[in-house]
């Protein structure tokens, strides 16, 4: 393959024109390109062909990966040039900033942090539910469309784990960017999913603390130090920096990745509700981690051997499950018997997040929020439902608990699924009535319209009379 000539503006490439160059790099560069067919503004991406192998392997990566991409979190693929002459990809061109200015403006308020982390953390997952892990991701390969979404670029060192990994077959060195590599990286695994969240936990770090988790290691043992070193607490650089987000944040960038979270949807659920988020020993660290839990991190980083899980396989079992429990007391069999089948599913799959949702149907600003002896009737429903949940005995930081208060329970908990990632609802059906079938009860409508899937829980009439306790 002979060296194409330097790219000029006004050059054409296979009908696309070339406007302005808008970056360039030791990679290769970008530019603003035209062509007549064209709705969208449009950019193509050149290699620098003449560079470090690696770059050359992984544009090749990112011609096979982009066109399988789709959905707001990714720039849209529009045609891509072989090496025999001009190699290029071209793609919508996003209009929104990167996130890396921001970097010189942390620390951030937490809300900011958080908002930013849940819209990355919603990328992600998006990501992930297409196979692909991104592998290299950085505040200059997170870019925010006009909307607000967040969009993510640059997928030559990414993973689709329905393609050859051409760079594990050619390369044997850790691939990434040094403040954001994960451990497993370090050591070479490319197939785990949970390696993006611990760069988004480094990109929350940095940008709750201004300071970097781990520096910018340019050797090999530098980087390795992650394996067993723990960063600084958030909190001791910024004491305004809340338990919460220290607890999101050190959770992401736990060494071993079975401690992490298990899905970016976890992580983005936690970012949105910072008042469900449970605090375990992390959240009060303000200095080294104890020396036990060090040499315990050391010890086990000398014969590190990261478990082999690709994609489906860890979002499968890392699922959120939703559960939706009617609390009518004439219905108790119906609650009980939902609770054994939220067992059941948690029971196979363990690293599921529990969300238990009740709805209190009211009329907000119409209906009042106490009964007749004023006692509050959102509180009552919280405690019956941490009541409900407490057999199951779960671990405070895989279960939640969700009062909604709507005219409409069906659109409330479709409306919840929906907003908040749940990849299975488990929901209680009352049975059927004349006037239940031509109205349509709550479950048939979840059933309907939810988007994902749905377990149907019911018990008889006479079973529920039975377990009623007597008036």
């Amino acid at each position: 393959m002979s060296r194409p000539p330097p790219l000029e503006p006004g050059q054409r490439i296979d009908g696309f024109e070339l406007r302005e160059r808008v970056h360039r790099g030791g990679m290769g560069s970008l530019w603003r390109v035209s062509r007549p067919d064209l709705t969208q503004p449009a950019v193509m991406k050149v290699p620098a062909i003449d560079e470090d192998p690696t770059a050359i392997v992984g544009f090749e990566v990112e011609q096979m990966i982009m066109p399988l991409l789709s959905g707001p979190h990714v720039p849209t693929f529009i045609a891509a040039g072989g090496f025999e002459a001009q190699p290029y990809i071209v793609m919508e061109y996003i209009e929104g900033a990167s996130l890396r200015p921001q970097l010189e403006q942390a620390p951030l308020p937490a809300a900011q942090v958080a908002s930013i982390g849940a819209q990355v953390a919603e990328a992600l997952h998006d990501l992930h539910q297409q196979h692909v892990i991104h592998l290299d991701l950085k505040p200059s390969n997170i870019l925010f469309r006009p909307s607000g979404d967040a969009v993510l670029i640059d997928y030559g060192l990414a993973r689709h784990e329905r393609l050859p990994d051409l760079l594990a077959e050619e390369f044997r060195l850790p691939l990434g960017t040094a403040p954001y590599i994960s451990p497993e990286q370090v050591l070479w695994v490319r197939d785990d999913p949970r390696s993006d969240l611990f760069a988004l936990g480094a990109v929350l770090y940095h940008l709750a603390t201004g300071q970097r988790a781990f520096g910018n290691p340019t050797t090999i043992g530098g980087l390795r130090k992650r394996l067993y070193q723990a960063p600084t607490p958030p909190r001791a650089h910024n004491p305004d920096c809340p338990p919460w987000l220290q607890e999101i944040i050190l959770h992401c960038l736990e060494a071993d990745a079975e401690q992490r979270y298990g899905s970016a949807a976890q992580v983005a659920f936690d970012l949105t509700q910072p008042q469900t988020v449970a605090l375990t020993a992390r959240a009060s660290w303000t200095g080294r981690l104890p020396i036990g839990k060090r040499l315990k991190h050391w010890a086990r980083s000398l014969g590190a051997s990261p478990q082999r899980r690709n994609v489906t396989q860890q979002l499968q079992r890392a699922p959120i499950v939703m559960a939706a429990v009617d609390l009518s007391q004439e219905w108790e069999a119906l609650a009980d018997a939902l609770r054994a089948t939220v067992r059941r599913v948690l029971t196979s799959e363990p690293q599921a997040r529990l969300a238990c949702v009740s709805v209190l149907k009211r009329r907000i600003g119409l209906d009042t929020p106490t009964d007749e002896a004023g006692r509050n009737l959102h509180v009552q429903r919280l405690v019956q439902l941490q009541h409900w949940a407490r057999p199951l005995a779960l671990p405070p930081q895989r279960v939640t608990y969700h009062v909604l208060e709507a005219p409409d329970p069906a659109e409330a908990i479709i409306d919840y699924a929906r907003a908040n990632r749940v990849d299975h609802i488990v929901i209680g059906c009352r049975g059927v009535s004349g006037l239940r079938r031509y109205l349509g009860s709550v479950s048939t409508r979840v059933v309907a319209e939810a988007p994902c899937s749905v377990t149907v829980v019911k018990v008889s009439r006479d079973e529920a009379l039975e377990a009623a306790p007597a008036s």
